[in-house]
């Protein structure tokens, strides 16, 4: 691309995505590549700043990541963020110690805001620690510019090299003013001009399709999420017919969407197939309770029915897929810690006789897929559908999955996702979850025995922390009555009031 770029370097830690989308969002494209790159490479990328994220280990153990040294002789400006200022110290004669006491959690620090660095920032501000490591003395011709009560280097700057490091996570909503220590770094330090955006991508996009397919029919597996439905959309006005789109219904989406994505993409300039594929599943998931082991045989199943689905089709020569530049990045590397594996995520599958991968998201994050989406005409209530799960109901209903549990968490779903949406309560994710618990209750003269249902709300910009929604409990009495009394099999509401962390935002 012709844009200015940020150059984001991945040492393992888990917010190297929301660093890199963050960038993005203040116009300026950014570019995530592994940790262990070599100055020669990033002479070739050019970019105006470099980023040294987080990560799990410590800088001066034997399983640190390998990094190249020269960059930082580059003369290009770089900001260390926790690992990444440790790194940046470490390798310019600093010393890098262990904590006696770690730092996690949101805490005061002290800011000199007389740096480049801290421009409009306040001198004491929230932010976010998460260390065990900590730099005890910066290099030379460093300034040590913040601190906080249990971390006397939480912050340095080398102007003249203009070199910077902050212990903290300026990348997360729990930093208050997080947002204004990137800003300052992108356009007070590297001087960047905000010319990054979306503008002519479709148009990009469906000349490199046209160019790669050809001819060829190309084969989608659209699962109705926001990702594969902007994909198979996208592909849809690059190539019309050409263009397979195989739904696997696996019985486990919520109330109606099954028949909602069979309505959208059955009158595109497409090629449309459902398989109904609910009882196979089930048949799969009998006995299985553990969470992960749900997820395998979910995934691994939906594998098998796309490819029986996919040899009815023998001039398909491509495979499409919604694969996003978060998918890439959260696959992992050497030294990652891999947050999770993604099936889209790896190569061609072998059974089927395909000459190459289409993947026109692949560059996006998903704030990015949805404007895309937008651009596309798609309705709003797919583009801002709720987030949902690959394995869909299965992990939202706690111990063995089947057809009549489903059914009881569908209609409670609906009916908690229809109240939220008619309310004014400002949350970024909510659900309902059938818990394994059964409870004694009272309906009418008679004793039941049924399930608990626990709703989860939780508002976030970046889904890696979130704080519980506090919903009126006028509004929670009206719902839980509501499921109480319409949904067969369900005899008591809770609410879950957790937020991540210590949890995660799902159940399982």
């Amino acid at each position: 691309m012709s844009n200015q770029t940020i150059l984001v370097l991945d040492f393992g830690g888990q917010y190297k995505e929301l660093i890199a989308r963050s960038i993005r969002d203040a116009k300026v494209y950014s570019l995530v590549k592994s940790g262990s790159i070599s100055a020669d490479e990033v002479r070739k990328i050019n970019p105006i700043g470099i980023i040294l994220t987080g990560g799990p280990n410590s800088v001066y153990g034997d399983s640190a990541q390998e990094f190249d040294a020269d960059i930082l002789s580059l003369g290009v400006p770089v900001l260390g963020i926790c690992y990444g200022m440790q790194l940046l110290c470490h390798t310019l004669g600093g010393h890098v110690v262990s904590c006696k006491t770690s730092e996690f959690g949101v805490t005061k620090a002290n800011l000199d805001n007389s740096s480049e660095i801290f421009k409009g920032v306040s001198a004491v501000t929230k932010v976010l620690m998460s260390h065990s490591d900590r730099v005890e003395r910066a290099p030379e011709g460093f300034k040590v510019i913040g601190h906080t009560a249990k971390c006397p280097v939480c912050a340095v700057e080398n102007p003249e090299k203009r070199l910077y490091g902050v212990q903290f996570h300026p990348e997360v909503e729990l930093s208050v003013e997080g947002q204004q220590v990137l800003r300052n770094f992108l356009f007070n330090v590297c001087k960047a001009s905000a010319d990054y955006d979306l503008g002519d991508y479709i148009e990009r996009k469906i000349k490199e399709v046209r160019e790669t397919v050809g001819n060829d029919t190309v084969i989608l597996g659209l699962s109705g999420g926001v990702d594969s439905s902007v994909a198979a959309t996208l592909l849809s006005r690059a190539i019309g017919k050409q263009l397979i789109c195989i739904f696997v219904d696996h019985g486990l989406m919520r109330e109606n969407e099954g028949d909602e994505i069979e309505s959208i993409f059955s009158k595109m300039d497409l090629h449309f197939v459902r398989v109904d594929a609910e009882a196979r599943f089930l048949e799969k998931l009998k006995g299985v309770t553990d969470p992960e082991k749900k997820r395998k045989i979910i995934g691994a199943e939906f594998a098998y029915v796309f490819e029986e689905e996919a040899r009815k089709f023998e001039n398909a020569r491509y495979l499409a897929q919604g694969t996003i530049y978060p998918d890439i990045i959260e696959s992992g590397g050497k030294h990652n810690a891999v947050i999770k594996s993604h099936h889209n995520v790896g190569g061609l599958p072998e059974k089927l006789n395909f000459k190459g991968v289409v993947e026109p998201l692949n560059g996006l994050f998903k704030n990015e897929v949805r404007i895309v989406g937008k651009k596309l005409g798609l309705p709003d209530y797919l583009i801002n559908r709720q987030p949902f799960p690959g394995p869909g109901l299965a992990v939202r209903v706690m111990g063995e999955v089947t057809k009549e549990k489903c059914d009881i968490l569908r209609k409670a779903d609906k009916i908690y996702r229809d109240e939220i949406e008619k309310s004014n309560v400002k949350v970024s994710q909510y659900f309902a979850v059938l818990t394994g618990v059964r409870t004694v209750g009272v309906m009418g003269d008679y004793r039941t025995y049924d399930y608990l249902v626990a709703l989860r709300a939780v508002n976030t910009s970046d889904f890696m922390t979130a704080q519980y929604t506090p919903i009126p409990h006028r509004l929670l009495q009206k719902i839980s009555s509501r499921i109480v009394n319409e949904v067969k099999g369900v005899n008591r509401v809770c609410y879950d009031i957790t937020s991540k962390p210590p949890s995660t935002i799902e159940w399982e």
